[in-house]
């Protein structure tokens, strides 16, 4: 390479941001506060946001779908892993691939996007000293416990909730915290709770309510312990370098588009792949059913493990574990199940282990699992 040339190649280079500095870039806030009447304001405009985007996404499509529950008390709906014909053990294919991806995403978009307008809005809008105020409580416990109930009104999928986590996180919100945000969007989910109570026995609501809220208490702040020298510095995943504002609430616009473009394009990319590569894998990855064996403890172990790595739109285990009851399938592997199924996912890991690390995502993943095989064990012994 000619002289020239490098100086030509360094010079593009040098205009060429990384996706490092992108990210940092994107999430750069203002070292200046602002004034409490203009963080009020900052904080209203992100409830705004918030509330329009859940009753658009969530509250009245779930209104709906309960007043028709209560009258009919069965399930309409049909298991995702099912669509396109492909039946448990089916080798991995472009159609299976294919026919997953435009069903879920089908269900799943509304939300997709009111979670990537939410993330922006909290980081642009709310002042991060009211965030941390609000979630960083003393002690991993009380945090978590936090975490949890702030997470029930926004009634997300483990991938959906999981840039709101991830913008938690960046902006500085203790792992407990941030962790039981998101385990307790898809596990103490409201509506879903409800549809359980009108279409299923009453020992799956009690099960997914008491087991669910361990895990998302008890198993958010046991992870946050046990990997905290581990976890990722908040000035890492924020951006070291941050510009000073002259007015706070006159930036918010830029930052809340900058916030949204970050989002969108480190972590739909990855997240519409992830489900892809699963729905191709999903006659592998979720073996009950069929001929397979249909009880005893390996199934409860298998329900465990493939519940965690699987990806369903909200209130998409109903279906899948009504059809394996009538399949056969023990107690003990839809309890596990009933747990695992909607708690994590592949696709949900993929899009907060940059926030989190990689050692807390899996850490979570397996106290999912490990709550799965729990659920299991308290769904066998419920009074039938």
């Amino acid at each position: 390479m000619s002289e020239d040339s490098a100086v030509r190649s360094g010079g593009l280079a040098a205009r060429v941001p990384s996706w490092e500095s992108l990210s940092t870039t994107f999430a750069e806030r203002p070292t200046r506060p602002p004034t409490r009447r203009i963080a009020a304001a900052g904080v209203l405009l992100a409830l705004v946001v918030a509330v329009a985007a859940l009753l658009w996404a969530k509250w009245l499509p779930y209104e709906a779908k309960v007043a028709t529950l209560s009258g009919t008390h069965a399930w309409s709906g049909t298991s995702v892993l099912a669509v396109g014909g492909v039946q448990p053990g089916d080798a991995p294919s472009w159609h299976a691939a294919t026919t997953f991806f435009t069903t879920y995403l089908q269900a799943i978009w509304k939300a997709l996007v009111a979670a990537l307008l939410i993330s922006a809005a909290v980081q642009a809008f709310v002042p991060r000293a009211w965030l941390l105020r609000l979630l960083n409580r003393p002690g991993r416990l009380r945090s978590a416990a936090v975490g949890g109930l702030v997470s029930t009104p926004s009634m997300m999928c483990t991938c959906c909730t999981a840039p709101v986590a991830a913008t938690l996180r960046r902006d500085g919100v203790s792992p407990a915290a941030a962790l039981a945000y998101w385990l307790g969007n898809p596990l103490l989910n409201p509506a879903v709770i409800v549809f359980l109570a009108l279409v299923a026995p009453w020992q799956w609501t009690v099960t997914r309510v008491v087991v669910g809220a361990v895990v998302v208490i008890a198993g958010s702040a046991l992870v946050a312990r046990f990997t905290a020298r581990d976890e990722v510095p908040v000035e890492q995943v924020t951006g070291a370098a941050q510009t000073p504002a002259a007015d706070w609430f006159a930036t918010a616009p830029e930052r809340f588009a900058r916030t949204l473009a970050r989002l969108v394009l480190t972590l739909v990319p990855e997240y519409l792949v992830v489900v892809l590569a699963v729905g191709a894998f999903r006659g592998w990855l979720f073996p009950l059913g069929g001929s397979t064996v249909h009880a005893g403890v390996l199934v409860v172990l298998v329900a465990a493990v493939v519940g965690t790595l699987l990806v369903i739109p909200t209130g998409g285990e109903i279906p899948v574990l009504q059809g394996l009851a009538l399949a056969g399938v023990s107690l003990g592997g839809i309890g596990a199940l009933l747990l695992t199924l909607p708690a994590v996912s592949l696709p949900g890991m993929a899009m907060v282990a940059r926030a989190f690390g990689w050692r807390t995502t899996w850490a979570t993943a397996a106290v999912v699992a490990v709550g799965g095989i729990v659920a299991g064990v308290v769904l066998t012994t419920l009074p039938s």
